[in-house]
């Protein structure tokens, strides 16, 4: 009865497959430009459709339901973690009817108690996998060995903590993000240039993400042997105190007079342009991550010299696809799948923000 209930749909296809439901169709109707590796993909969940159990019409037979948890992050609308939690979203309305149901729970970025006592909360429910982004190393390696005693799968988002038993990640290549920014900012920097480098205090421990970047960012440095060529200068803002940051940077520039760049391993590149703009120092290079509204805004002109972004949409919705792949469909998955990493400035923003692409 499943069989003649449950209809196979482009769109099931799709999210099998890894495509967009335009893919499929074309595929099914032998039509249009199609990519080897996405005719691959198609093919191969047709041709398991075909000849084993309907995978599909098992998921919706069976009475089992699967409880996600997803432990990122709070924020305030038109940050970063929004959009993390807009491809969780996604995901959840996708695979609603696979009996997946999906929670979140939101945690203080910038504090480390903070993500303790969800953390806590979190496994007190038993559920059946948990997404997490592990902001804070330590306190995230202490949840997973309490995860992994109770046998519960989980996946990171985001950023990754190497040697660990997680069952996916989707995030940037943090390091090579790092060294990339440090490419992008140093180019052709006169010898004797001063540096800002500003980092965001965090009570309790250092962003597991930020610290990645900020590696690969003296990773090239030293390999172009520039350490004797510029002058580092490191500060520490504040990420509830904005006038207490511009009176940092102030003072920064009062008593270094051969600032040529500055910049930050987090979303919030637009604290730093909306500073130097009050401060009239925008002759200074700057460069941050991720397509936040305010950060593309001071890119468009051209306070922001270049963005890295990295989709973070994508990096929730997949986790979740790749998840229910494992446990539901019981198919083979990519453990690392780094996400493209996407220079932007002020040239080629326009496009790329206006081009809309189906996940």
């Amino acid at each position: 009865m499943a069989e003649k209930n449950h209809k196979i749909r482009i769109k099931d296809i799709a999210v099998l497959a890894g495509v967009s439901e335009g893919t499929v169709d074309r595929v099914l109707h032998n039509r249009g430009d199609v990519s080897d590796r996405s005719r691959e993909a198609v093919t191969k969940v047709l041709e398991e459709m075909n000849y084993s159990p309907n995978l599909l019409a098992r998921s919706l037979a069976s009475k089992k339901n699967y409880n996600f948890v997803c432990l990122f992050p709070s924020f305030e609308p038109g940050e970063y973690w929004e959009c993390v939690d807009k491809g969780f979203k996604q995901a959840a309305l996708e695979f609603l009817h696979h009996n997946v149901h999906i929670e979140k729970k939101y945690f203080n970025q910038f504090d480390s108690q903070s993500f303790v006592c969800v953390s806590e909360s979190v496994l007190k429910t038993e559920p059946d996998a948990v997404f997490i982004a592990p902001i804070f190393r330590n306190e995230t390696i202490s949840f997973i060995n309490d995860l992994n005693n109770l046998t519960i799968p989980y996946s990171f988002i985001d950023s990754m903590i190497e040697n660990t038993d997680f069952n996916t990640y989707y995030g940037q290549n943090s390091f090579q993000s790092g060294f990339i920014a440090a490419k992008l900012l140093l180019n052709s920097m006169p010898d004797g240039s001063q540096i800002v480098v500003i980092r965001t205090k965090r009570k309790g421990s250092v962003s597991n993400q930020t610290l990645t970047r900020r590696n690969g960012f003296y990773s090239y440095i030293q390999e172009n042997h520039l350490d004797n060529k510029l002058n580092i200068i490191s500060a520490e803002f504040n990420n509830n105190d904005e006038s207490g940051n511009l009176e940092i940077l102030k003072q920064i520039f009062k008593q270094n007079h051969s600032i040529r760049a500055v910049i930050t391993f987090n979303s919030r590149v637009y604290s730093l342009a909306m500073h130097l703009e009050a401060l009239q120092q925008t002759n200074v290079r700057l460069i941050g991550y991720d397509l936040l509204e305010e950060n593309v805004k001071y890119l468009k002109q051209g306070i922001v010299n270049y963005i890295i972004g990295q989709r973070p949409d994508k990096q929730a919705y997949f986790t979740v696809r790749d998840m229910c792949r494992k446990l539901i469909f019981r198919q083979e998955i990519n453990r690392i799948n780094y996400m493209p990493m996407d220079v932007l400035m002020k040239e080629n923003i326009e496009d790329y923000v206006q081009f809309n692409e189906n996940i």
